[in-house]
């Protein structure tokens, strides 16, 4: 048995015994065992009810891949930026809800096919032998499990327990929900494999996969749920960044069915591959949209001019006409293709210029090389902006941040306004050389003047025609380039593990981890209680705690009675029990000879309160002075709660009192009892003032008289600390036994029989330990408590077991 003072190690170190509190501590084993038993069975029936969780991955790297045709001489740039600026956006573009949207609807993973096992509805997909194609602009019956029982080869049945008069829908091509009446019972139809279905609730068309296996007779569910709840679960997307390689990422998904997540881990890559390759291209696609555009207005102008050369040249020599002016003609198409490359590089600053100013979205801007311009700075500057403008567009589906929105706005910012600096700074070098050209052109024009006048009117129609032509054709050659150049890109991204089932990736449940959890939850939980018990336990456990708390001596141990009888000595004379009553009987007979008591001996027994076994210890205490064939008598003065008749099967009508009263002598209230040299005296009716009868002197006279006629007189008398009696009784008796209770007597009862004892109230007293029990079993057997152990096998008889049943359950939670 523990008690308090094994847990006050601080107090007296030196005190604590570690054997004897391992030994208390051991005796709550069948505590210990319930608990194990049923934290080992919780944790069995979490291990077997449970889902498996894996957890499958891919990885992958980011780096640039410059294009093989981006050399010296290629004319269109194309810049996308670096790593670092594309890393993050990867990251946030994969946990982003518009990619993952792309994603789920694509595998159509909002359509869950199940199969009912012992315990749950398991993710069947990957496994079961069909798909069903839906109607996206139809609705669906939602959140419901639509049950597929295969009847044949071809035929399958619907069945569907309808609850309610109504039921939701979903219509995926709009991502609406609505209600359908429907029929308050269960639908059930069969249907043709391939036939399509047309319900309020239901739009498909069931096909089975090629290698099917044996389905037929096979129970299937489908269930359709909400598309953003859907792709919420998905955007739980883990993307790791190595640490070894700032490049690269680690993609995994937890979950029960690791074909699924294999299917989208690597479908998520190939669309974020795709994605990132027409951002890629999308500055080669903005020039040639921009030269398609272009070329058109072109056409119409080298048409025109045609058109006027050919009616130019009808009747005429073209040759004569054009004598003596091929050398200014030629020259004035130099200057003529200059001054159209230096006005479409002026065009293109203002119009950038403008759109700076006045636009917030860059990702459209052609290429500055596709007007001439070959300024690194602004090259470099352009294609950064596109690149940010275009990732912010991306970021505000993957994170609602406005600080991070705010920083890409101040970067833009900066970048405009470096970028219109350089503007300014190139377009004053280009206006130069501008009219530089110009000049030259005036003066070559001047000496045309001096021509004929046809020969003037055709060098301004062919110089018109050839000047298109060769812008035209510049154009193609650039649009050609930058098909090229889109043609050849390579995403930036790709594979260097592709998510795999290779039989491994299992996380969950820990089936172990959870026996260990179950082994310390049984160990600790009924710990806990045992300390909490024993820390609001005020009631006495151990004889330890009896010579902690009083200097009276103890003078004996009383085990604990097994039965309803209180006759233990008589009818178990060879019990454990019975020895330890022979014990007191022999300490008692030691303290009479100390005390130089002659004649017959007088024995008072008491107690604190009424249930500490006083009455139980009399009639045994008296039992084993008979047994020895000493005249012994049991008088009854608890007059209040008169008991001991019941045991010897006497009449209480008269007793006691009726012999205080004086309505009755001695003789005709003693009964004899079965017990040879034993008679009983039992308290009778109960009076209306027992204090005052014990007070009086006919209590002095009874005692007197019976001293004549026994050896040994037991005073069975009412509890010390509910009433005075006992004070008035001890002055009669030549020995007190005070009967102390195993985990029943308060711990504070022991000061009020010091009290007693210390003002001499209580004369010659003793203490008995009744009711003992110690389940570590170091004493004579299960009873005594203490003493020889095993060693008094054969010495004593053994008690008949009750039935294990009820012996386990009494015995579990008796504490």
């Amino acid at each position: 048995m523990l008690n308090k003072k094994d847990f006050l190690l601080n107090k007296n170190q030196n005190n604590f015994d570690f054997k004897d509190f391992v030994i208390k501590t051991a005796s709550y084993w069948k505590w210990f065992l319930f608990s194990l038993v049923v934290a080992f069975t919780i944790a069995y029936q979490v291990n077997i009810r449970k889902q498996k969780i894996y957890e499958m991955d891919a990885t992958i790297s980011i780096k640039d891949e410059n294009n093989p045709f981006f050399t010296s001489n290629t004319s269109l740039v194309f810049n996308w930026g670096g790593t670092s600026d594309k890393l993050q956006t990867i990251v946030s573009t994969l946990k982003s809800r518009s990619h993952n949207e792309i994603v789920v609807d694509k595998l159509e993973y909002y359509i869950n096919y199940l199969r009912k096992e012992k315990y749950n509805m398991v993710d069947a997909y990957g496994e079961i032998p069909f798909y069903v194609k839906i109607q996206k602009n139809k609705p669906q019956l939602l959140n419901s499990n639509i049950k597929i029982k295969f009847l044949s080869q071809n035929t399958y049945q619907i069945s569907i327990p309808f609850e309610e008069a109504s039921v939701p829908t979903v219509n995926y091509s709009e991502d609406t929900t609505s209600k359908v009446a429907v029929v308050k019972e269960e639908f059930k139809k069969e249907y043709k494999v391939g036939e399509r279905i047309n319900l309020p609730f239901l739009s498909w068309e069931l096909e089975i996969n090629s290698n099917p296996g044996n389905y037929i007779g096979q129970e299937y569910y489908v269930c359709f749920k909400d598309f953003d709840k859907t792709v919420l679960t998905f955007q739980d997307i883990n993307v790791d960044i190595d640490a070894k390689g700032s490049s690269i990422l680690r993609l995994s998904l937890q979950g029960t069915n690791k074909a699924r997540m294999v299917k989208y881990l690597n479908t998520t890559v190939e669309i974020l591959k795709q994605n990132q390759l027409n951002l890629k291209n999308q500055f080669a696609t903005n020039t040639i949209a921009f030269i398609d555009s272009t070329l058109i207005a072109m056409e119409d102008q080298i048409k025109v001019s045609s058109n006027e050369l050919k009616k130019f040249s009808k009747d005429k020599n073209i040759y004569e006409v054009e004598f003596g002016g091929s050398q200014i003609s030629e020259l004035l198409l130099e200057f003529d293709i200059k001054k159209d490359e230096l006005s479409r590089k002026l065009n293109y600053y203002n119009s950038l210029s403008e759109y700076l100013r006045k636009s917030v979205d860059f990702s459209k801007l052609p290429a500055p090389t596709v007007a001439g311009i070959e300024d690194p700075n602004i090259i470099g500057n352009v294609s950064k902006l596109i690149a940010l403008s275009i990732q912010r567009s991306q970021m505000q589906y993957a994170v609602k941040n406005d600080k991070l929105f705010k920083d890409f706005d101040n970067q833009m910012e900066s970048v405009k306004r470096v970028l219109l600096e350089n503007i300014t700074t190139a377009r004053a070098i280009v206006q130069s050389e501008y009219n530089a050209i110009n000049s030259r052109i005036n003066r070559s024009e001047n000496e045309i003047k001096k021509l004929p006048e046809d020969q003037q009117e055709l060098m301004k129609i062919k110089r018109r025609y050839e000047l298109s032509d060769n812008l035209y054709n510049n154009f193609l050659s650039k649009k050609s380039e930058a098909y090229i150049v889109r043609a050849s890109n390579i995403s930036d991204i790709y594979f260097i593990d592709e998510a795999k089932d290779i039989g491994e990736g299992l996380i969950g449940p820990k089936t172990s981890i959870n026996y260990i959890l179950a082994f310390f939850s049984g160990i600790l939980l009924p710990l806990l209680i045992i300390i909490g018990i024993l820390l609001f336990n005020n009631t006495i456990q151990s004889t330890d705690e009896i010579a902690e708390l009083t200097q009276i001596p103890l003078l004996g141990v009383i085990g604990k009675k097994i039965g309803t009888s209180n006759l233990a000595v008589y009818e178990k004379p060879k019990s454990a029990i019975s020895e330890s009553f022979r014990a007191i009987r022999s300490s008692l007979q030691f303290i009479y000879k100390k005390n130089r008591v002659e004649g017959a001996k007088t024995l008072m027994i008491t107690s604190t309160v009424s249930g500490e076994g006083k009455t139980f210890c009399s009639i045994n205490i008296a039992s084993i002075f008979a047994i020895s064939e000493k005249k012994t008598v049991i008088v009854g003065l608890d007059l209040r709660k008169p008991k001991i008749f019941d045991d010897f099967n006497i009449s209480n009508d008269f007793g006691v009192v009726n012999y205080l009263i004086g309505q009755r002598t001695l003789e005709e209230v003693t009964q004899p009892t079965h017990i040879p040299f034993l008679d009983a005296i039992t308290s009778g009716p109960i009076p209306p003032n027992p204090s005052e009868l014990i007070m009086g002197e006919s209590m002095k006279a009874m005692l007197d008289e019976l001293k004549q006629k026994y050896d040994y007189i037991i005073l069975d008398t009412p509890p010390l600390g509910l009433v005075s009696d006992v004070l008035e009784i001890c002055d009669f008796s030549d020995a007190v036994l005070y009967i102390v209770r195993q985990n029943f007597t308060k711990k504070e009862m022991i000061k009020l029989l010091n009290n007693r004892s210390q003002t001499g109230e209580l004369k010659n007293v003793s203490i008995v330990f009744n009711c003992f029990e110690n389940k570590a079993k170091y004493g004579y057997g299960n009873s005594y408590g203490y003493g020889y152990g095993d060693y008094s096998n054969g010495y004593h008889e053994e008690e008949k077991p009750q039935s294990k049943v009820s012996q386990f359950f009494k015995n579990l939670f008796k504490k």
